[in-house]
C-alpha cells in the first residue's frame, strides 16, 4: 500500500540546507497497523507529510497503492488524497461553526456528492463512532474525545485506503486515548491500513508494528509482541 525506497528530503535554511530524511526504506502492506516513533526532529512529521501528499521528496521513490508519486501539482495531489487517504490530527481540525454531522459530510461535498447522500453517510459514520446523538452539536459543545471521534468519522467517510493519524491521542487523557485507540483498532480489523505518528510508547505498543526514527533514518522496525501488550 505504501512503499518508500531510498527517500531523501532536505529543507533550505538560508544558504545551507537541513537534511531531514536520509535514504528511508519502508514498506507498509495493505491492512497493517503501523506506528512511527521518534523524538522531535527525527523526521516523523516530514515522513507523514510526504506519505500524505502534503509535501514532496527530493530523491528516491514513493508508491501509493502501486502508483508512483512524482511531480504532482496540488490538484492531482488533492484528488489522490481524497481517493486514498484519511487524516486524523492531534488538534482535531474541525470547523468550529459547523456541527459534527456537517464536519463529517464536508469531504463528501468536495467529492461532488448530493446533500441527502452526504447527510446519510455522515450519520452512518457518526453512529459508527457512537456519537449519533451528538450530530447537531458544534465542536465547542463536544469533549476532546468526542471531537477526535468526529475527526475519525470524517476521515472514514470517504472510504479511504489508509488512515494517517498524527499524534491522535496527544491532546487526550489516558482513558479517552484508550477509547480512540480501540476505535482505530476496530477500523484496522475491518481491513483498513492505519499509520500512526506518536511519541507515546503505550500508544505505539497497541499497534502491530513499531518503526523508530532517529536523525532521519530508521533505527528499528519491529513487530509488537502482543503477549506483553496491554
Amino acid at each position: 500500500m505504501i512503499k518508500i525506497e531510498k527517500l531523501h528530503k532536505s529543507y533550505p535554511i538560508g544558504k545551507d540546507s537541513l537534511h531531514v530524511l536520509k535514504g528511508l526504506d519502508l514498506h507498509i502492506k495493505e491492512g497493517e497497523f503501523v506506528s512511527i516513533m521518534g523524538s522531535s526532529g527525527s523526521g516523523k512529521s516530514t515522513l507523514l507529510n510526504i506519505v500524505g501528499l502534503l509535501d514532496g521528496h527530493d530523491e528516491g521513490n514513493y508508491y501509493l497503492n502501486g502508483q508512483k508519486i512524482e511531480n504532482l501539482d496540488e490538484k492531482k495531489a488533492a484528488i489522490l488524497r481524497n481517493k486514498f487517504l484519511g487524516f486524523v490530527f492531534q488538534s482535531f481540525n474541525l470547523i468550529t461553526y459547523k456541527t459534527a454531522v456537517e464536519n463529517i459530510a464536508l469531504p463528501l461535498y468536495y467529492q461532488g456528492m448530493g446533500r441527502k447522500e452526504r447527510q446519510k453517510i455522515a450519520m452512518q459514520y457518526l453512529d459508527k463512532v457512537g456519537l449519533k446523538d451528538r450530530a447537531n452539536h458544534l465542536p465547542s459543545e463536544l469533549s476532546g474525545g468526542e471531537k477526535q471521534r468526529v475527526a475519525v468519522a470524517r476521515a472514514l467517510a470517504t472510504k479511504p485506503k489508509v488512515i494517517l493519524a498524527d499524534e491522535p491521542t496527544g491532546a487526550l487523557d489516558s482513558k479517552t486515548s484508550h477509547a480512540v485507540m480501540e476505535l482505530l483498532k476496530e477500523i484496522n480489523r475491518e481491513g483498513m491500513t492505519v499509520f500512526v505518528i506518536t511519541h507515546e510508547e503505550d500508544i505505539a505498543e497497541q499497534t502491530d508494528r513499531i518503526v523508530r526514527l532517529k536523525d532521519g533514518v530508521i533505527i528499528s522496525d519491529e513487530k509488537v509482541n502482543k503477549s506483553v501488550n496491554v
